[in-house]
């Protein structure tokens, strides 16, 4: 039990670390990666409002395994932002690591059009 928690709290503080930095706009939304043990998430975030602009999860999303949906979550979230006319993105990868599903995911909103 003692593990998880010290690994809970370098992830918060590696987010806090990314969050100081890193900030989104209604014209250039932040966006948003949680990866659970099960699915991925994506919101577009307007932090001056505190309001999210669009979400998308993997527990929609189909393909064969985690990195093909991590991937087609991507899309469909650059879908959904591209519908509302938003064509570029503050990337926030939450205090992952940049591989695996958190860069499948970035790769799959690149490739819906989204620009970060």
């Amino acid at each position: 039990m003692k593990g998880n928690v010290e690994k809970n709290k370098k992830l918060e503080r590696r987010h806090k670390r990314i969050r100081a930095k890193i900030s989104g706009t209604k014209e250039v939304p932040r966006l948003s990666v949680y990866k659970s043990n099960k699915f991925v998430y994506a919101q577009l975030i307007d932090d001056t409002t505190g309001t999210t602009l669009a979400a998308a999860s993997s527990s929609a999303a189909h393909g064969a395994g985690a990195l093909e949906k991590a991937k087609t979550t991507g899309k469909a979230i650059a879908l959904k932002a591209l519908d509302k006319k938003i064509k570029r993105a503050v990337f926030d990868r939450g205090g992952f690591i940049y591989t695996g599903q958190v860069k499948a995911l970035a790769d799959g909103a690149r490739e819906g059009g989204l620009k970060f």
